[in-house]
């Protein structure tokens, strides 16, 4: 028996490659299996190679795994692109359709299974990816009944019929790979605990986060890796009186997420790298008029168009710096999707308490790859508005306009909902007195400027780092951001048993930067490793900024479009002794 199995099946995009990894991994989640998968999808929409890598586990993972014990490939370039990462007694089950050839640099055992043969015969050579998962099924020796609610649920609409011929090639695909291949060894798994957890991606979480974080209403215009977050909105948000709209361009996403929160409506909008170049000017606006906003950024392979349905890291420096002259802002990075949910919900709070822009940083692993979650604690969730003036206001003395820009010792001002009695202000993008009018004063310049960034100057967040730090004094302290934190964990756990002292150090709040709580770990390593999706360093540059120590830090970098794998991890760390 075995404690953890890596699984992927590939082919032409369009071919179901989706579908076949979705319903293998929801009934194994049902057991109580931990799982992580991530997608390698082309941009194109239909057509170009695809495949999905499950991690079956009987404990928690948050990385995809260094090598594969199963390929089910429905066509040659299957098995040529990803047959390097099978292990010696690994297995390729590939369909007879295309004559698989085996390279002959593998000891993985090839086993030719009439996928699209057997589906056609049931009926349709559609069904090829649930003969499949009958023939995954054989070589697990796992029982096909596993599947029949997933099934169900999936095909039920389309009739009980459907449902029964899902099976049915499921029990074939099953029945041939014990009957006619002989007896086939199996990678039987433990058996999981049976606990029942949730099973999302990384944009499902962040949605479901700012539902219970009281936003009501969206507005963004769809983009890879972010339009889940809006289509889970467009389901859910209705029903709670709240609203999506799919606007024609990022820029009038972002102004409308403005109006919203100005008019006293918690809103949120989302994107990816190009869009929200788009957003910046009106990011500037928002800090400038001190009204709350919320923007998912899901990061992907840039510039430009680059690579949109890739991993990549490289938007930590826009974020920060992209908008033009200077403005306070927060710029949040959650590591794992229950991360991604209570951070969604309090980034709302934030905005609100600091009335600034609010930056949830996310990458496309995080966004969109898929992984076993314990059940997310709603009681956890709070609403907090800040300084929002909800009872009545006194009168202003001579008819005079309300303060809504006053200049305060935390740098906060109140904040009033359009048309409160005696609530009466201006608002606009050029600079101005307290009141809201323009003023090009010098003194009234410094004071708002300096008001605006006292805000920010003690963030409350619970955790800004996330620490495992067991040594005093470490060999090597690992920082990272994002979705590299399952790869740098497991990477960690094979440098101590190397013998090098690790320390590890995941930052969440990537501005203000938390100097204070990372200042003390780099002080006490020897040398630091940051580990980031990206060509030049961005973390590592921001943290040479921020806390110094540039001859201990080393940029460990990658910026083909795949993931960190934790062997990756793990040999570059090593070189560095």
């Amino acid at each position: 028996m075995i404690k953890q199995l890596s699984w992927k099946v590939g082919g032409q995009q369009g071919e179901g490659i989706e579908s076949t990894g979705e319903i293998f991994s929801i009934a194994l989640n049902r057991l109580g299996y931990y799982l992580y998968g991530y997608r390698h999808f082309s941009s194109r929409i239909k057509g170009g190679h695809t495949n999905n890598k499950i991690r079956v586990s009987t404990t928690e993972v948050r990385s995809i795994s260094d090598d594969l014990d199963i390929l089910v490939a429905f066509d040659q370039e299957t098995i040529d692109l990803n047959y390097k990462e099978l292990h010696d007694h690994g297995v390729i089950m590939a369909d007879s359709k295309f004559d698989p050839k085996k390279p002959e640099d593998t000891n993985a055992a090839l086993y030719t299974v009439p996928f699209t043969d057997i589906a056609t015969e049931l009926g349709t050579s559609l069904m090829k990816n649930m003969v499949a998962i009958g023939a995954t099924s054989a070589v697990l020796d796992l029982d096909i009944k596993v599947f029949e609610e997933v099934v169900k649920e999936i095909f039920g609409r389309k009739g009980q019929q459907v449902v029964d011929k899902n099976m049915e090639a499921i029990q074939a695909g099953f029945d041939y790979m014990k009957k006619e291949l002989g007896v086939v060894e199996t990678m039987q798994l433990e058996k999981a605990d049976g606990k029942k957890r949730l099973f999302m991606i990384g944009n499902d979480a962040i949605a479901l986060g700012a539902v219970a974080g009281g936003t009501r209403f969206m507005a963004a215009y769809p983009i890879t890796p972010a339009s889940e977050i809006m289509e889970y909105l467009i389901k859910k948000l209705p029903a709670l009186g709240g609203t999506v709209i799919q606007t024609e361009d990022e820029i009038a996403a972002v102004t409308m997420a403005i109006g919203a929160n100005y008019g006293g409506v918690r809103a949120i909008t989302a994107s990816a790298g190009p869009g929200l170049s788009l957003k910046m000017e009106a990011i500037g606006l928002s800090g400038i008029t001190e009204q709350p906003l919320v923007i998912i950024d899901t990061q992907r392979g840039g510039p430009s168009t680059g690579l949109p349905t890739k991993q990549e890291q490289s938007d930590l420096m826009a974020m920060i710096y992209g908008t033009h002259g200077e403005i306070p802002k927060i710029v949040m990075a959650p590591s794992t999707v229950e991360e991604a949910f209570y951070d969604t919900a309090e980034a709302l709070n934030l905005a609100e308490e600091y009335q600034c822009p609010v930056i949830i940083l996310t990458d496309l692993q995080l966004s969109l790859g898929k992984q076993t979650v314990e059940p997310l604690e709603l009681d956890k969730v709070e609403i907090r508005r800040g300084k929002l003036v909800t009872g009545d206001l006194p009168e202003v003395a001579d008819k005079g306009y309300f303060k809504r820009f006053e200049v305060t010792e935390d740098g906060v001002s109140p904040r009033v909902i359009p048309g409160m009695k005696n609530g009466i202000h201006h608002v606009t993008g050029v600079e101005h007195d307290e009141t809201g009018k323009p003023s090009e004063s010098a003194a009234n310049r410094n004071a708002q400027m300096d008001k605006r960034f006292r805000k920010v100057e003690n963030i409350r967040f619970n955790t800004p780092v996330h620490k495992n730090a067991p040594h005093e004094e470490a060999d090597l302290l690992i920082v990272g951001f994002n979705s590299t934190r399952g790869a740098i964990e497991e990477a960690m756990s094979r440098l101590e048993n190397d013998g090098i002292k690790v320390n590890h150090a995941h930052v969440r709040l990537i501005h203000p930067f938390p100097t204070d709580e990372i200042l003390p770990l780099i002080k006490s390593a020897k040398k630091v490793a940051v580990i980031e999706n990206n060509k030049t360093g961005q973390l590592a540059n921001i943290m040479k900024m921020n806390v110094g120590h540039g001859e201990k830090i080393q940029k460990i970098t990658k910026y083909d479009g795949n993931p960190f794998l934790p062997h990756e991890v793990h040999t570059k760390c090593k070189e560095l002794f």
